[in-house]
């Protein structure tokens, strides 16, 4: 997760770290120009928690006066588990007025005084100020006695104490167990996006931002880590032998970002901080970056090599922060794809230079469609999108934010050239430094071919003192990226190009794609309607090696090509984010390519051609025996990325006939998957041998084969498993097969009860979630119940691992009712474990409903939302589930009959 605010952060840790990490609090711009509304109409605004009524009654914070500097000191109490504080926030005012809004919540404000520049300078008292509480926009009104003045600094004093959150948010307390069966406590805060408001009064807005100083009371035992001078990794001490890859990968990162930027790290450390809880990955606070200690620490003995992926990952993520959006920040949250999307691109860029070992590409490209699947759906939403209400911020911190965007920038450096894309992101982190920005800003750095200094007025560029661009192609230039992007940020969803070719002319037309809505439904239109992206399309042909590009602007366009070709592929290496459909002929003749000589297509484009073709199938363009017959010739792939994207799908269509008990497509997948991958299948070895991806396809073909009880793979695990249990845990299995080996374990009572101990004692967060993954596969309910049980109780599992837990029983056919109706049942419970809007209860919702696939399921998931909503609780996962169910509920309707038969074809 990003921080774009810098905001500040302490967080406190017994025996081994405190950690107080001072970031900066930010605001944003609100237009209003009136210096006091409140005495215009009183009846506009609303009342106050003592029946006073509160002068500000919008969401956002007013812009009459703003921070410069706070002065902050915390006295956290780790045994009462309660804090306090004092703060001086050095203000400046910009138009007179009569009070200030700040935000707070669930703070207990006990004393605020004001002094001018006279008083501070005269060493006079404080003016003693009334302070007004308006918990719904979590607000307080500081009023003042005598207006305050234009242009004039004023500091205000603010005492205030709290308890340590009990949550994730805010400042909160966390545990860890040492060897010695020792629980201790820690406090940390997060505070994105709306919580650094729990931790202090503050402008708790982007905008808004501000230097701090700041003290800490502490026992001298304690360890008090800021974003100021110390440099290091932390851990807890049992785990401090796992943070060894961290520290090396982030001296390299940071190192390469310096160099990409052309920009040094602007401040004098780096800390990297593992918390035992921790709601998402990791937050990049400036200086002091907190993960989850499954995102930092790694364990050769456990951590297989996507671990060490997820690690390098996510600390290449939150170190691109520290220039896109520490040391730059977006003006409102409606433009946090700007901070997220671009660090999730920025892994690919700085993974792929840094560990090229490591074989990032396709995996970005899989991250691409993923977040198709998303937005393709009608309750997506723009990448730039309005947001006020807390609830509305949190839920922008999701798929289409952080993926759509890096896959659009993707496709923006592909479209601009890496040279000149890497130039204007430059152009674009110098002049904003330490400032904020907005969409278009970088759109316009990115079509500027010179740095600020070295241009003048007019969009001229010089060199040497001639003219290297003229104002016209600035000018076109600048048009062309600013209105093109605001055609993928302003609007939601993916286009879909068809292309129909006759001879050597191709027509082009582009619609909106849509998942789970036919052409021939009547409400296709209307979804259509207004849609219109500029999209720079990419072609080979059989012609040549040559990559030839086109912007298509308008609903239908036409491209000659200058000479005969066999065959055409469209959005070459699948740069592009739009999906390629193939009229007449045209699939058929990829398809018989693919059969002849598949390596005449690079990799990128067969796995292109396989997802395309299959999300196809789910808008009803093209018939599921077409997309089936594409994967035929995967038995000759040469590309280990390609070969498990087919295998994905026919998977994914095996448990969902499975969850159906739809029993003998289930029974003949089993045996064409079988037959079909056998020879593949049992060539793996059991071991940690090969590339990345030799690897990956170990781990996913023996997890499918012993998922389907091949018996060779089932004995060979269950002899490990006993090896181990034999051991005392102390056998080393191979990490590429380690989930496998519990998985297969946890089929009996024995090892599902040697596995829940292990997972207690277990210091490797990458094995715990292995053996919680497997504690999931059981086929006996009341063991999956005591998972759950032990999830809400939150101490042999870890509350922030709930989510997880019951997304992974919900997988399980046997699991997937019992977790749906835990949901239900303690939908209360769970809200004051997570918040409304929250990745975990997004998590949880999506997870435990969006593989359900009946009418029955639907209407009484849509009854359960509904319920939910006259109590008050709405947020965006609602439609995004129900809009799924129907579209799985089509999905069989239009294609179990095409799989039946196509099996029975086959096998």
């Amino acid at each position: 997760m990003a921080n774009s605010r810098r905001k500040l952060i302490f967080n406190i840790y017994i025996g081994f770290y405190c950690s107080a990490v001072i970031q900066i609090c930010v605001c944003s711009q609100f237009t209003s120009s009136s210096t006091d509304p409140f005495n215009k109409d009183h009846g506009a605004f609303p009342v106050a928690i003592n029946g006073e009524i509160f002068p500000w009654h919008e969401l956002r914070l007013p812009t009459m006066v703003i921070p410069l500097h706070y002065d902050l000191f915390v006295h956290p109490n780790l045994t009462s588990l309660d804090f306090v504080a004092s703060e001086k926030i050095e203000v400046l005012v910009r138009d007179a007025t009569r009070f200030i809004i700040l935000h707070s919540k669930d703070l207990e404000i006990m004393n605020v005084t004001l002094q001018s520049e006279e008083d501070l300078r005269y060493r006079k008292p404080g003016k003693k100020l009334t302070v007004l509480s308006y918990p719904a926009h979590e607000q307080i009104a500081l009023l003042i006695p005598e207006k305050l003045m234009a242009d004039l600094r004023y500091s205000v004093a603010i005492d205030f104490q709290a308890k340590l959150a009990d949550g994730f948010e805010g400042f909160y307390k966390s545990t860890y167990r040492t060897l010695g069966g020792e629980t201790r406590t820690i406090a940390v805060t997060d505070f994105e996006p709306t919580q650094a408001r729990m931790a202090f009064p503050c402008f708790d807005e982007p905008l808004f931002k501000a230097n701090f100083s700041i003290k800490i009371r502490r026992e001298s035992r304690h360890i008090a880590l800021s974003n100021m001078p110390k440099v290091s990794i932390h851990a807890a001490p049992d785990k401090w032998s796992q943070t060894h890859y961290a520290l090396e990968a982030s001296l390299k990162l940071l190192d390469f970002y310096e160099n990409y930027f052309d920009i040094q790290y602007p401040l004098a450390k780096l800390d990297l901080v593992a918390i035992p809880d921790f709601e998402s990955g990791a937050m990049e606070n400036w200086g002091l970056v907190t993960y989850r200690e499954t995102s930092l620490l790694f364990d050769p003995k456990t951590s297989s090599t996507s671990d060490k992926l997820w690690v390098t990952k996510v600390i290449a993520h939150e170190l691109a922060h520290q220039w896109f959006g520490n040391l730059v920040t977006m003006e409102w949250w409606n433009d946090i794809w700007l901070n997220e999307g671009f660090a999730t691109y920025m892994e690919l860029i700085s993974v792929n230079i840094t560990y090229p070992e490591l074989q990032f590409d396709d995996d970005f490209l899989d991250m691409c469609f993923e977040v198709i699947k998303r937005d393709s759906l009608n309750s997506s939403h723009p990448l730039s999108n309005q947001a006020e209400t807390s609830t509305h911020i949190k839920e922008m911190f999701d798929a289409v934010s952080y993926k759509k965007g890096a896959c659009i920038l993707n496709m923006l450096k592909d479209f601009l050239s890496e040279e000149k894309f890497k130039k204007g992101i430059i152009h674009y982190l110098k002049k904003f430094s330490y400032r904020n920005a907005k969409n278009d800003d970088l759109w316009s750095s990115l079509s500027n071919d010179c740095l600020e200094s070295d241009s003048t007025s007019g969009g001229f560029c010089y060199s040497d003192s001639k003219t290297t661009s003229n104002t016209l192609t600035f000018l076109r230039e600048n048009v062309e990226v600013k209105h093109m992007m605001a055609t993928w940020t302003l609007q939601k969803g993916i286009p879909l190009v068809v292309v129909n070719r006759e001879g050597r002319s191709i027509r082009l037309q582009q619609e909106r794609f849509l998942n789970g809505v036919f052409k021939e439904d009547p409400e296709w239109g209307t979804l259509q309607e207004r849609y219109l992206w500029h999209i720079p399309v990419t072609y080979s042909t059989s012609s040549s090696n040559a990559i030839h590009r086109h912007i298509l602007k308008s609903k239908t366009d036409t491209l000659d090509l200058p000479e005969k070709t066999s065959w055409v592929k469209f959005n070459v290496d699948s740069n592009g984010y739009y999906i390629v459909h193939y009229e007449g002929r045209g699939w058929d003749q990829l398809i018989t390519l693919l059969n002849q000589n598949h390596t005449f297509l690079r990799p990128k484009d067969r796995i292109n051609l396989i997802h395309d073709a299959f999300q196809l199938v789910s808008a009803g363009r093209l018939t599921l025996d077409k997309a089936l017959d594409l994967t035929r010739y995967l038995q000759h792939e040469t590309s280990i990325p390609a070969l498990l994207k087919g295998l994905e799908y026919l998977e994914l269509f095996y448990h969902i006939t499975e969850r159906r008990n739809v029993s003998d497509v289930t029974e003949n997948l089993k045996h064409y998957l079988l037959q079909y991958f056998k020879p593949v299948m049992d060539m793996q070895s059991w071991c940690d041998e090969g590339s990345v991806w030799d690897r990956r396809l170990r781990s996913a073909l023996l997890k499918l084969a012993c998922y389907l009880n091949h018996a060779p793979c089932v004995q060979k695990a269950t002899e490990l498993f006993s090896q181990w249990m034999e051991s005392s845990g102390k056998l080393n299995i191979p990490t590429d097969v380690l989930k496998i080996v519990y998985s297969m374990g946890a089929q009996t009572t024995a090892g599902w009860n040697y596995l829940l101990e292990q997972y207690e004692l277990s210091l490797s967060g990458a094995e715990k979630n292995k053996i919680l993954y497997a504690l999931s596969t059981s086929k006996h309910q009341e063991k999956l119940t005591k998972l759950i049980e032990l999830g809400m109780e939150g101490k042999v599992i870890k509350t922030q691992d709930l989510a997880a837990l019951l997304h992974a029983i919900a997988r399980n056919p046997k699991g997937q009712q019992l977790a749906w109706n835990f949901v239900k049942e303690n939908w209360i419970h769970l809200l004051k474990k997570f918040e409304l809007g929250s990745f975990p209860i997004r998590m949880i919702i999506s997870g435990t409903t969006s593989h359900f696939s009946s009418k029955d399921e639907l209407q009484e998931v849509k009854l359960f939302f509904e319920s939910l909503k006259a109590q008050g609780s709405h947020v965006e996962i609602f439609q995004i589930v129900l809009e799924t169910i129907s579209k799985n509920i089509k999905w069989l309707e239009k294609n179990l009959p095409t799989l039946r038969n196509w099996l029975l074809i086959s096998i």
